[in-house]
């Protein structure tokens, strides 16, 4: 067994993440600020999985407090990362914010892992370090494109502060996992995506339109071009990402890495349109959701989706949950925390 700590792990994939964690027999320390999360997420946790993890309300960019944390529940094996700001719209409106928060708090980390000789880290990157791909699907081997806005910036900084790291460290091993769009909910409906606010995320938006809770879904432009209009991602369900986070990780500890700092792209391969959504939902639960075409987001690339033979190799895990299936979840995490029978 070992002691990992997961910082925003009360986060919509941390907490699904650490559920896989404690299913795997590892002790898990949460670390969260709660600034896109609720505490009451540890309660869901523990429905699950019969475990009430570790929990330490820290901000990760304060040095002395997660310096504490990890004096506290030494010795901490390995480190999850995924504290960070996460919408790409938002990014281009409060850039600084992004920098400090994604950037500093990385760097605040790695000086704490390195004082208390921490020397595995499993990161959350993001498929926007590719920008707007010049060849579809993508490899881990595609040229990183200008990042077409802050937050996409903030995760390739990020990933060339790590690689440069364990270039000054020979005990360093990281994974630099970058995927693409994490959806769903367990299927206990125990934790889903809880956005704070107006959701950033498609499907959240679209669960709580046919809840009532939204008027309108708002398809941000139709003149893109792709087969209906409307932009195509890659949606891989939650549950699925965080088995690969498992996997990744066991893979450091047990040494089996090929080298250093491993690289994988973490989706299905397969593109979905945004229309292509909102009817898979409705097909999925038979609920209608209104929608209106709204101009294209600011910083938002037109397609993208994952090559995954790599990591489907590396990692012996695969992204195959159906998609009607993954929307059902969705739709049964909305309706659990607003009441909706």
């Amino acid at each position: 067994m070992a002691h990992i700590l997961v910082t925003g792990g009360l986060g919509y994939i941390g907490s699904h993440t650490v559920v896989e964690l404690i299913q795997h027999k590892h002790s898990v320390i949460v670390v969260d600020n709660l600034s896109n999360s609720e505490q009451s997420v540890l309660q869901g946790i523990y429905d699950i999985t019969g475990v009430l993890p570790a929990f330490e309300h820290i901000d990760i960019c304060n040095k002395q407090e997660l310096s504490n944390c990890f004096t506290k529940h030494s010795p901490i094996d390995a480190v999850i990362h995924f504290a960070a700001y996460k919408a790409v719209g938002e990014s281009v409106q409060k850039p600084l914010e992004y920098y400090t928060n994604n950037v500093y708090g990385l760097l605040v980390l790695l000086d704490v892992m390195r004082a208390h000789n921490c020397n595995n880290l499993v990161f959350s990157s993001s498929c926007t370090v590719y920008g707007q791909p010049t060849e579809l699907p993508v490899t881990e081997q595609a040229p990183l494109q200008k990042a077409t806005s802050p937050y996409g910036n903030t995760k390739q900084i990020c990933e060339d502060i790590i690689q440069d790291y364990i270039t000054s460290n020979p005990l360093f091993k990281a994974s630099l996992l970058r995927y693409f769009n994490p959806i769903g909910a367990h299927p206990s409906a125990c934790i889903g995506e809880l956005p704070k606010g107006i959701p950033n995320n498609l499907v959240p938006f679209i669960t709580q339109t046919a809840a009532g809770i939204r008027k309108e879904l708002q398809v941000f432009g139709n003149d893109y071009n792709t087969p209906d209009g409307s932009a195509i991602r890659d949606y891989i369900y939650v549950v699925d990402l965080a088995k690969a986070h498992v996997a990744s990780l066991n893979r450091i500890l047990n040494n089996n890495v090929n080298k250093a700092c491993e690289i994988c792209n973490l989706g299905t391969g397969t593109g979905v349109s945004v229309l292509e959504m909102i009817h898979a939902f409705e097909q999925a639960t038979g609920v209608t959701v209104p929608y209106s075409i709204a101009p294209r987001r600011a910083g938002d690339i037109e397609q993208v989706w994952a090559s995954t033979s790599y990591a489907n190799k590396l990692l012996n895990w695969k992204a195959d949950t159906p998609l009607i299936e993954i929307m059902r979840t969705a739709w049964n995490w909305e309706k659990k925390i607003r009441g909706i029978q």
